[in-house]
């Protein structure tokens, strides 16, 4: 597989079976797993109905949130390659969210999949991947997969 000589490579996750096939990937292709961040977004505790229960009994979080996907984190990604790899978590729009972090933390590449949704399914959720390319401040790589 082909090494990429970038020293800060983003990979956003929501845990799908592509999303953690594109983490794994870019973990062949850096030259150290140091290099490599994994991050999650998630939807803000405001994107939730105002009678949804968590919400309502004040159940639920950004810190117990946090908490729960960093566990996420260490039992989908317990392997000891990615020992060194780093894991964050951020709440806000997807794709907005991604570039931000990326151009915050100066990453010189975002890896992420594309879902391959077509059609209605696309227009109607929309493509986080489209959406990245478009805002990054960096090269983007989306993997078909």
């Amino acid at each position: 597989m082909t090494q990429l000589n970038y020293q800060s490579v983003l990979v956003p996750t929501d845990f799908s079976e592509q999303a953690n096939a594109a983490v794994r990937v870019a973990l062949d292709m850096v030259a150290d797993p140091s290099y490599l961040t994994v991050l999650h977004v998630a939807p803000p505790l405001d994107a939730f109905s105002a009678g949804d229960p968590a919400v309502v009994w004040n159940s639920v979080s950004d810190d117990s949130r946090r908490e729960y996907l960093m566990d996420t984190f260490t039992e989908q990604f317990s392997e000891p390659a990615f020992s060194k790899t780093h894991f964050e978590v951020a709440f806000g729009p997807p794709a907005e969210e991604i570039t931000k972090y990326a151009s915050d933390h100066g990453s010189e590449l975002i890896m992420l999949p594309s879902h391959g949704r077509t059609g209605l399914a696309r227009m109607m959720i929309g493509s986080v991947a489209e959406r990245v390319v478009r805002l990054a401040h960096c090269p983007v790589l989306v993997l078909r997969t």
